[in-house]
C-alpha cells in the first residue's frame, strides 16, 4: 500500500542525507520525493512517497522521529489530504498529430509551454494518477522526453465551523 509521509525537518546541510540514509539502510524505497523550505526559512517540509505494509511504515516514521534534525513526522495518507505531481513532457509533433496533441493537454487541462518545428512540450499538474493517464494517452504518439517533480501533498482543512 502507498503512503505519503510529511516530514517537517531542520532546514541544514545533511539533512536530507540522513533520512534518505535512513530508507536505504534499512532496504526502504522511496518513490517519491520533494522538498522546500516552509514559511519558516530554516524549517523544509519533506514529502515522500514509499509504499509497505503498515506496520513497516509505522517503523518508517518511528525510525524518522530519533533522527535530530526531524521536527515532525506525518502519515498524511491516514487523513484526508489534497496531492499534486507536475510534468513536463516533450512530445514528437508530427503535422499529422500536432492537433490531437493539443486536444489531449487540453482535456488534461495542461498546456504547451514550448514548441519547436518537431515536438511540443507540454506542462501537466494533478494527481500521480492523472499525470500518468496522459503519459499512458501521448505515448503511442511519441514521447521523447519526461521530466516528472516528486509529489506534494497537503491535508484537507477542517471544514467544520
Amino acid at each position: 500500500m502507498k503512503h505519503t509521509i510529511s516530514v517537517l525537518l531542520q532546514n541544514r546541510p545533511g539533512v536530507l542525507s540522513r533520512v534518505t540514509g535512513l530508507f536505504s539502510g534499512r532496504g526502504f524505497n522511496i518513490e517519491s520525493l520533494s522538498v522546500a523550505p516552509t514559511l519558516e526559512k530554516d524549517v523544509s517540509c519533506l514529502t515522500l512517497m514509499t509504499s509497505g505494509e503498515d506496520h513497516i511504515i509505522e517503523q518508517i516514521t518511528k525510525q524518522l522521529h530519533k533522527l535530530i534534525d526531524v521536527i515532525k513526522v506525518t502519515d498524511i495518507s491516514e487523513s484526508d489530504y489534497v496531492e499534486r505531481e507536475m510534468a513536463l513532457i516533450r512530445v514528437k509533433a508530427e503535422p499529422s498529430t500536432r492537433a490531437e496533441i493539443l486536444r489531449i493537454t487540453d482535456i488534461f487541462r495542461g498546456r504547451v509551454v514550448d514548441v519547436s518545428q518537431k515536438s511540443y512540450a507540454v506542462e501537466v499538474t494533478g494527481t500521480c494518477d492523472k499525470v500518468q493517464a496522459m503519459i499512458d494517452i501521448l505515448r503511442p504518439i511519441g514521447i521523447q522526453e519526461i521530466i516528472r517533480t516528486g509529489t506534494i501533498a497537503m491535508t484537507r482543512a477542517n471544514k467544520k465551523y
